[in-house]
């Protein structure tokens, strides 16, 4: 249909003409008056009558003529039960890996466990005994203990000397790990140089097992004190860890144009790596301390070969009091596990969220 040039009608409305001079009106949308858009051109079954209407209408939603998507027994199932189906098998799997961490955090505080709970009065004997704070014939004797004054309320607390110490060898691999594992993330992920796929390899793959690592120390390093073999072993197993989270993260932006974006603005290379490129990798830096925080802390094969003498690594604190000893001593000790891991956690968390500041939005 071709639209000749329009006249107006009697009541002053657009008249167009057909090209056999029959007037068409134009509704206000610009639709013309008796022609609806959806008569024919929504009909499938040839005979146009109301039936093939309303069964087109049926079949096509909206007007682009989408076909609207059957809702089989197998989705109506699905949208009735499948919400509800799939939070009881999260919940199920949460209790299943939680349940024994909670069960053996509260058997620590009775007195027995006889039959499938356990039984007896609430103690913290078992607590103090694996802490040391008491005299006991067992494994937790001679560790000793540190005595540590808390600022500004002139108070003292007696610390075991294996748990601090442990958290401390803990804290220098995680420190080395800083010092090796984020310029190597940095280089393989902006550079391109000749050794990039051998240094990534190496930098993400574990070298030895701990066993191993610690013979050969023993052997290369006999007279190394063990405080600082420890602090270069855990911070050479536990390498990978810290460059593949913050090399994710480094994967994750754009290197070169922060770079020159931040030196186009005065900044010295050394200011643009420590206030522009680590801060916008702190999510991955923050991950990787605490990953390896929490595995060296429990390392337990290049600890029982390295170390001679001193306060104990805390993963033989965990061997010696679940060694030879009630469950209830064991389930003590294997709860300050848990409790120091979360400690340092938030911890870790926290002093990464404030020194990894910028001073603008975040």
């Amino acid at each position: 249909m071709t639209r000749s040039p329009s006249q107006n009608g009697p009541d002053d409305t657009p008249v167009d003409y057909d090209t056999d001079d029959t007037p068409v009106d134009y509704d206000t949308d610009d639709t013309p008056v008796g022609h609806d858009t959806d008569d024919d051109s929504l009909r499938t079954d040839g005979a146009g009558g109301a039936g093939g209407t309303a069964e087109t209408s049926r079949a096509v939603t909206g007007t682009g003529g989408v076909p609207a998507p059957s809702a089989g027994p197998l989705d109506r199932l699905s949208a009735a039960v499948g919400r509800r189906l799939l939070t009881l098998i999260v919940g199920l799997t949460v209790l299943f890996l939680i349940g024994p961490v909670l069960l053996t955090f509260g058997a620590s505080f009775f007195e027995n466990w006889t039959g499938l709970a356990p039984s007896g009065s609430l103690t913290l004997t078992h607590w103090k005994q694996a802490l040391g704070l008491t005299e006991t014939v067992g494994a937790s004797r001679g560790l000793g203990t540190w005595i540590v004054g808390v600022p500004f309320t002139g108070l003292a607390v007696r610390v075991p000397a294996s748990i601090a110490f442990s958290m401390l060898l803990a804290l220098g691999g995680v420190f080395v790990n800083l010092l090796v594992g984020v310029p190597i993330a940095y280089a393989v992920t902006r550079y391109d140089f000749y050794g990039r796929d051998l240094l990534n390899t190496v930098a993400v793959l574990p070298i030895v097992p701990g066993i191993v690592l610690g013979i050969a120390f023993l052997r290369t390093y006999p007279n190394l004190p063990s405080a600082i073999a420890l602090v270069i072993g855990y911070s050479l197993l536990k390498a990978p860890y810290m460059v593949l989270a913050v090399q994710s993260s480094f994967e994750s932006m754009d290197l070169r144009q922060l770079e020159e974006s931040a030196r186009s603005l005065g900044a010295s290379w050394p200011r643009t790596f420590l206030s522009v490129i680590l801060p916008n990798a702190k999510r991955g830096i923050v991950s990787g301390s605490i990953i390896c925080w929490t595995l060296a802390a429990a390392e337990f094969n290049f600890s029982y070969i390295v170390y001679s003498r001193g306060p104990k690594p805390f993963s033989l604190f965990l061997f010696e009091n679940i060694s030879n000893n009630p469950f209830q001593r064991a389930a003590a000790a294997v709860s300050i596990y848990f409790l120091l891991v979360a400690a340092v956690t938030a911890l870790l968390r926290a002093t990464g969220e404030r020194g990894f500041s910028t001073g603008g939005v975040r």
